[in-house]
């Protein structure tokens, strides 16, 4: 096996990945505390080509130089919003017709294997603090949640780990319809 070029892999520019389609979610950040996992989510969210990212209450925004490290310049491809608080961002994105979910370890949350995406609503999804988790007041708002099975003993992952895993299970929906 031979290692594919950077020039081979065929990637947008950053005007055409602008004017691309993009998946129908947006990833809401909850006073995520490193700027690093906020660069990560950049990062994933350019991946899938997410249609933006809310950044919400102590949760830094660009320009950062932590969060250039980790994104490697997505801050400058995905689209993103600041919100003062996550309850405001919910609020108004609610209105706008999307579909809240948190992803957080709650009653009644849908397992992610479990998980029916509907290709024809347009999400939002919720990752909270490293420490705290998604706010319970946010967890109130939302119209449900998921959750992330797991067997260790440790019941939590990296934050912006947790991102990629559940936004690859909307890409691979969007990307089949």
């Amino acid at each position: 096996m031979r290692k594919i070029t950077n020039q081979e892999l065929g990637r947008p520019t950053v005007e055409q990945f602008a004017a691309m389609e993009k998946m129908a979610v947006t990833v809401v950040l909850d006073n995520v505390r490193s700027a690093q996992n906020v660069g990560a989510f950049f990062r994933t969210g350019d991946a899938f080509a997410v249609e933006k990212i809310v950044l919400c209450g102590i949760t830094a925004t660009p320009p950062s130089r932590d969060i250039h490290k980790s994104s490697l310049g997505a801050e400058f491809t995905v689209a993103w919003e600041y919100y003062q608080t996550t309850t405001e961002a919910v609020t108004a994105l609610k209105e706008q017709g999307y579909t809240v979910l948190s992803i957080e370890q709650v009653e009644g949350a849908v397992m992610l294997d479990k998980l029916e995406v509907d290709t024809t609503k347009k999400y939002a999804l919720v990752f909270g603090n490293e420490v705290m988790g998604v706010d319970q007041a946010v967890v109130d708002m939302c119209d449900g949640a998921i959750e992330i099975p797991q067997l260790g003993t440790k019941h939590s992952i990296n934050v912006s780990v947790c991102g990629g895993v559940v936004l690859w299970k909307f890409f691979e929906k969007f990307i089949s319809k």
